[in-house]
């Protein structure tokens, strides 16, 4: 067992900790990391941090807890809630052992009250991300109490000089709108309540001195890996020090602890960096390449056929779609919704995972045999998670519907989208539907499937209690059960587009839908927020048809194909009807996709920061190799536009820089410089870094790529 002062630190992050005495650990630090101290400083530290000497208005208060409580002197909202009987039970544990690395530690503490024990753990991973995580387990008599778990949240605390908190809200078709204000006082809740993260999760609480930028500032930040409902928090009181964290919401009754139960709580990220936001993002990103499930192949060119057909399936249509995709370069095929038995709309079949015969005569095995033999990868769209009133399976297991029993055939606002939710913590629901999708992965040689989730929970009940948690847990094993028994086959999460794109999915899945909208517009910012957590081989991002139907607007084919390039780029568009000089640019973004994914997939992500708020800048960063997709969202503010400084290059070398216009060429009016219009220059990097190349005055909604190279 380890006490006193403990030290943590990895890839310039430090945690020091103060282990003395029997009460829960003291963080007396987290951020950048401090190097080499002694006990003897540490000691000082915790003198010089001490928050009073008696007598004051409490004269146990000290440093805060790993799981502060009012015990501390604490009057933020507790770390946890417990109730024994229905009352707030207030634990006081007592530490039974302390192990620790120079990169993790573990703690263990029994409360003898409820015969809890309590662990925690805080690791600092690759990247510099520091995971903490709880955990509650009942180690009673076998009649002993049973104890509720109102919540578990995990909290650091981090410097009061943080005046300004970034957390987001959003909406279908536009996730991720990022919500910048002043710090708030007291303490202060963000939750999502819909069963998935929603459109509108907070995704992260980011803890910053003076407004966020992208470039450069002191940033602390907060992101629950789960995948269900969630609770962002900070505690700005007048008295203690600000605290961070989360945990996941439940219910009253959700969790119930009875002797031999144990309640693992989500895992937190804790985040911190001087860079600015792209250095939070290089950390996170880091920490996900690192995985060893993290995607190594190169990413495949997709053609999903959602806005292609939509429900209108014709077998002879859809091989035809799969040829001209190979005949133009792309290497994954998808089909979508509607290939079920009864599925015309979404009204009907969801739980029926078999080929609808009316429309498949022959079932689907014709067409994955033709993608296939063409040398593309063949996916399929489900909805595992989801069931019909209007299918076999609810007519025949109605217990399987994740719903409060008693209000099911009265309450129709129950449904959504005519669709209800299956209970897949039922062993029995479970079974069903991994048989069926492992049966058509087996026979089709299903190399992807898209995974979708299109609704929230609503009054979620499981064996008479809140069913949220167990559901959430049900998917994640459904998803690494079928992972398993296909080790190469690839997963999507989609839910309504970007509704379920945390960390926890990315655990057991390979790639994101960012969103339903496919407007180039929505997706400069959708997909630049997206990768403040993910890395942009684990976004998808597709090329729509000319005028979205999300939104209404036409773009050019050049823009919408700049943005798809910013991502795991595909198609979702009926390309049968392209004319022969579209179909040549689609077969030349192809090309240019392959040539540049390596670097798009592996580079540090960075975003040059530009006075005027129509320019959107994404610049992605290698060793020898750069990659930088420049575009408008908006008419620009001056005639003569400002100057693209390119940071993360190596000043000691030159780059050549071409502007590649496979994909068509940007318009533009009024001033052009002659490296833009004759398309290539080489400077060193040391000139593009501090002086910069000046930008020519592009129309509004147009966009340009630039393809840098180490000379």
């Amino acid at each position: 067992m380890t006490s006193g002062f403990i030290r943590l630190e990895n890839e310039g992050v430090g945690v020091i900790v103060d282990a003395r005495g029997a009460g829960l650990p003291r963080v007396l630090h987290w951020g950048a990391a401090v190097g080499r101290i002694t006990d003897a400083d540490a000691e000082a530290l915790a003198r010089a941090l001490s928050r009073q000497t008696p007598p004051g208005t409490l004269d146990a208060a000290g440093q805060l807890s790993l799981s502060p409580q009012e015990a501390d002197g604490w009057s933020g909202r507790p770390g946890m809630q417990l109730r024994r009987d229905g009352v707030v039970h207030h634990a006081r544990w007592v530490v039974t052992g302390v192990e620790a690395d120079d990169t993790s530690l573990s703690v263990s503490a029994q409360d003898a009250a409820s015969a809890l024990r309590l662990s925690v753990t805080i690791r600092i991973e690759r990247g510099g991300v520091v995971w903490v995580q709880h955990a509650l387990t009942h180690e009673g008599e076998s009649d002993a109490e049973a104890v509720d778990v109102d919540w578990l949240e995990a909290t650091l605390p981090v410097p009061s000089t943080t005046d300004t908190l970034l957390t987001f809200d959003g909406r279908w078709t536009r996730e991720k709108r990022p919500v910048v204000t002043p710090m708030p006082a007291g303490a202060t809740v963000r939750q999502s309540r819909r069963g998935r993260p929603g459109h509108d999760s907070p995704v992260a609480a980011i803890a910053a001195i003076g407004a966020p930028r992208w470039d450069d500032g002191a940033l602390w930040g907060v992101h629950l890996a789960w995948s269900s409902d969630l609770t962002t928090r900070v505690d700005r009181v007048t008295d203690a020090v600000t605290l961070i964290g989360a945990g996941e919401l439940l219910r009253p009754g959700e969790v119930r602890l009875t002797p031999g139960d144990e309640y693992l709580a989500p895992r937190a990220a804790f985040v911190h960096t001087t860079a600015g936001l792209d250095g939070f993002a290089h950390r996170v990103h880091t920490w996900l390449r690192a995985r060893p499930q993290h995607p190594s192949a190169p990413r495949p060119l997709v053609l999903n056929t959602w806005e292609a057909v939509y429900f209108d399936h014709d077998p002879a249509r859809l091989a035809a779609l799969a040829e001209r995709a190979a005949g133009v370069g792309i290497e994954r095929f998808v089909l979508d919704d509607g290939w079920f038995q009864g599925r015309r709309d979404d009204s009907t079949s969801l739980g029926d995972w078999t080929v609808d015969r009316s429309v498949w005569p022959e079932g689907l095995g014709p067409l994955a045999d033709r993608v296939h033999e063409l040398g593309l990868q063949f996916g399929l769209w489900f909805e595992p998670e989801m069931i019909s009133l209007d299918s076999d399976v609810a007519r025949a297991h109605p217990d399987w519907l994740l719903h409060n029993p008693r209000h099911l055939d009265h309450d129709v606002a129950l449904s959504w989208r005519g669709q209800y939710v299956m209970d897949l913590a039922n062993p029995d629901a479970y079974a069903h539907v991994f048989s069926q999708i492992d049966a058509l992965v087996t026979e089709l040689g299903i190399d992807f499937i898209k995974w979708d989730h299109n609704r929230d929970l609503v009054e979620s009940v499981h064996a008479g209690r809140p069913g949220g948690h167990a559901q959430t847990t049900a998917v994640y094993a459904l998803l690494a059960a079928l992972k398993s028994a296909h080790p190469s086959l690839e997963i999507e999460s989609c839910s309504s587009g970007g509704a379920r794109t945390d960390l926890g999915i990315l655990d057991v899945t390979d790639r994101v839908w960012a969103s339903d909208s496919n407007d180039p517009v929505e997706r400069q910012d959708i997909q630049r927020w997206t990768g403040l957590l993910l890395p942009p081989e684990l976004v998808g991002a597709h090329v729509g048809p000319t005028t979205s139907h999300s939104s209404g607007r036409t773009t050019a084919l050049s823009y919408r194909m700049a943005t798809s390039l910013m991502g795991s780029a595909g198609f979702e568009w009926d390309i049968l009807s392209c004319d022969a000089d579209e179909a040549a640019t689609i077969t030349r973004f192809a090309a240019l996709y392959k040539e540049l994914r390596h670097i798009v997939h592996s580079g540090r992500v960075l975003h040059p920061e530009l006075r005027d708020p129509a320019w959107r800048v994404t610049a992605f960063v290698g060793a020898d190799a750069a990659v930088v997709v420049v575009a408008t969202v908006a008419s620009l503010e001056d005639a003569r536009a400002e100057r693209l400084r390119l940071a993360g290059l190596d000043p000691d070398r030159r780059y050549r820089v071409r502007v590649r216009r496979e994909i068509g060429a940007a318009e533009y009016g009024w001033i052009a410089p002659e490296w833009f219009t004759e398309g290539e220059i080489e400077l060193p990097g040391s000139l593009l870094a501090e002086v910069g190349l000046q930008l020519p005055t592009l129309w509004p909604l147009q966009a340009f790529v630039l393809h840098l190279e180490a000379l």
